[in-house]
This record gives structure tokens, sequence and C-alpha cells, in this order.
């Protein structure tokens, strides 16, 4: 019993000394708080103007509020003389990091990703990109995955891993898209008519003084049934839908053009010749399959 009340009026003296030093600990704890919540609103706050994700957002300001939390915390047991225990927790707390981080990698990687791609300034919610073999548009950079709608409606989410890792093509980086229409007419046409009026079709449908390029044209190749060319011209366009629609547009342009100057686009034929004088005997040919029909029955 003696022992006891000794060791508990021991701890009655360290208390009492302590005490200053944990009024301070408690103070530096206390300024800890409101600075944390201080900085989560002017990190939300900065931020903000270059992240439009909001959960991207609170992740870093949530960051920075425990980072300001852990340096009072560090404070206030320094002030208490409290460094071996201090250690302790630090060597504790780095070797469970590294068991976390082994068995949460996938997910970490991703979110790590996440953060990344939301301060890229070559990629935004609302941009037309094409990647990973799905293109639409990006509706949200989440902290671990990447969302996009399709043109047909279907959303699709990729982890943001793969998005970083993988090359993208972003239509809204620019204002211009080129279009490539390939098509072909007959042999017996006028090819130079056919190069002005192709050109004069576009130019007419798609202004092209306007964007400051040309309307290319180029014969490709003696096909099977017709002479193919390719004709390039420029529409202002920021995603891919807008490049189909201006492809389908043209096409029934020159359809229509090359139907009013009675320029045929043929499809492809197979032309038979028989030789003169070569008759072929179809009683003959019947009464031959007849006799093979006969033997194989016999040998069955």
């Amino acid at each position: 019993m003696n022992k006891i009340v000794e060791k508990l009026e021991a701890w009655k003296d360290i208390f009492l000394k302590n005490i200053p030093n944990l009024a301070i600990a408690l103070v530096v704890l206390v300024i800890a708080y409101f600075a944390s919540r201080a900085m989560n609103k002017i990190v939300n706050k900065t931020i903000g103007k270059r992240i439009s994700q909001k959960s991207v957002r609170d992740l870093v300001s949530r960051v920075a509020s425990a980072i300001t939390i852990l340096v009072g915390l560090y404070l206030a047991m320094t002030v208490l003389k409290f460094d071996d225990t201090l250690k302790t927790i630090v060597s504790a707390a780095g070797v469970s990091g590294i068991v976390i981080g082994l068995a949460l990698q996938g997910t970490l990687s991703n979110t790590i990703s996440g953060v990344v791609l939301s301060f890229r300034r070559n990629l935004n919610i609302g941009n037309w990109v094409e990647t990973s073999g799905y293109s639409g548009e990006v509706m949200d950079i989440n902290l671990n995955y990447f969302v996009l709608k399709e043109a047909d409606n279907n959303m699709v989410v990729i982890p943001n891993k793969t998005i970083l890792e993988s090359p993208f093509k972003n239509y809204s980086l620019t204002t211009k898209m080129r279009i490539a229409i390939e098509c072909g007419v007959e042999y017996g046409a006028d090819l130079e008519q056919v190069e002005a009026l192709t050109k004069k079709t576009i130019s007419a449908n798609f202004n092209q003084d306007k964007i400051g390029k040309n309307v290319e044209f180029y014969y490709t190749e003696f096909g099977d049934s017709s002479i193919n060319f390719l004709c390039r011209f420029w529409v202002d366009s920021e995603n891919a839908l807008e490049k189909l629609k201006a492809k389908s547009k043209a096409i029934i342009e020159i359809k229509k053009a090359f139907d009013k100057a009675n320029i045929n686009i043929p499809f492809p034929m197979r032309t038979l010749e028989f030789v003169p004088n070569n008759k072929l005997n179809l009683s003959q040919v019947s009464k031959e399959e007849k006799k093979k029909e006969k033997e194989e029955e016999s040998v069955y």
C-alpha cells in the first residue's frame, strides 16, 4: 500500500511540474485545430479555380488540413518531452504505411492518377476525348475513375491509372478539324470536271475562306470499277460528332452534284465473256450428273 501511495505522489509531483508544458501543448493543439480548418478553406478556395472536381478539391484540402494537425501534434509532444514516444509512433506508422501501401497499391495508384489528371490543362470536364478504344464527353474525373459519355448515351467508367498511362486524343483542344471523303467515278467521266465540281460543292457548303484553308483534291488509284479520289476540307468542330455530321453532309451534297451533272458513281461489277461457237449442252451435263449420283449410291 505504501508503494502505491508513493507512486501516486510521484505522479502528482510530475503532473504539477508539467502543468505549464501541458497548458502550452493544449494551446498548440487548439491553434493547430483552427489552423487546419482555415487551411482547408484556403486550399479549397485556391485550387477551386483550377480543379472543377469537388472530390479532388476535398482530397487536397483534407490532406493540407491533416498535415497542419500533424505538425501541431508534433509540436505539442515535443513540448511535453515525449520525443521517445513520438519516435516509436513514427516508426510504427512507417511500417504500417508500407503494409497498407502494398495492400492498396491499385487503389492508391488510381487516386494519385486522379489528382494528376485534375491538374492537367489539356484534359477537362466537357472535353470530347478518345482513349483506350472509347470516345465521348468527359463527365467526371473522380478520385478513382474517369467517366466518359459516349455518343450513344452510354457511360464508360475507366480507372484513372489507365487514362494516365494511355495516349488519348482530345478533340476539344482545337477548333478546326479536317474531313476526308473517298469516292470514285466511272472511267468515262471527265476527270477535270469531277475535280472542279467537287471543289465547288464543298466550298459552297463549307466556308473554307473563313477557316483560312483550301479544299484538297487528289486522284488516288485506278480501281476495279472506278477511278478513285480523295477530297479533304476543314470545318469548325470540337468533337467527333460534328465531324460525322460534316462528313455526312458532304457525301449528300457531292452525290446531288454528280447526279445533276450526270456523273456516275459506279458500284462493283463482274463481266462474263463467252467464247464464240462454244455451246454449252445442258442435257449432256444433266446426264453426266445423274450418272455420277448413281455411282455414288452404289458405293454406299
